[in-house]
């Protein structure tokens, strides 16, 4: 496999987990990574196992010169869009970050606007070793996140698709209705809404 690339500078690569769920935030991450201390085996964390992406979230967090974590909740993600929920979950990560990157690499088609040049990075996460960093805290943060929704919820079985239209968690939803956490935007759960 080779090897990502680290570009020179303070960077920040930026990343999302969950625009497809039907319930829960959408969480976003920025990294900037230390080019001095590396973190082997970055990769999209969707190709990761989910205890290689646990030990690489500990690494990020400890090597990265600065990284930050946040979410657009439910409520914004009906009240503008999964697009645009999306780029303020982004834009508040890139805020709180305690070193201000002089540009930003983000994963996909589509830039938040950002105080600072950004690029956006088609399949970044796996082209990039900061955006795939993000990817991994992203992901892992929102799937924590889930699993506590999932002791609020336990009849949606969130703990075992994070909230994603699988066929159980459809059919968990026509029995059981929607949850205050699920996206009342989102088709299957405005359909199952309409039922009621």
């Amino acid at each position: 496999m080779p090897a990502l690339i680290v570009p020179d500078g303070l960077v920040c690569g930026i990343d999302e987990a969950g625009r497809g769920p039907l319930a829960g935030p959408v969480v976003a991450a920025a990294v900037i990574l230390d080019p001095a201390r590396p973190i082997a085996g970055l990769d999209d964390s969707k190709k990761l196992s989910e205890k290689k992406r646990h030990l690489l979230a500990g690494e990020i967090r400890e090597k990265a010169l600065a990284w930050a974590v946040a979410e657009a909740s439910v409520e914004e993600i009906d009240r503008l869009n999964i697009l645009h929920a999306t780029m303020l979950a982004m834009q508040r990560a890139v805020a709180a970050l305690a070193v201000t990157p002089e540009r930003a690499l983000v994963d996909g088609n589509r830039c938040p606007p950002l105080a600072m040049p950004a690029e956006a990075v088609v399949q970044g996460d796996g082209k990039i070793g900061s955006i795939a960093a993000a990817s991994i805290l992203a992901k892992t943060v929102r799937d924590a996140g889930m699993l506590a929704l999932h002791e609020q919820y336990p009849e949606y079985g969130f703990d075992r698709h994070m909230g994603y239209p699988t066929a159980a968690h459809c059919a968990a939803l026509a029995a059981h209705g929607a949850s205050p956490v699920h996206r009342r935007s989102f088709g299957p759960v405005a359909r199952q809404l309409a039922l009621l």
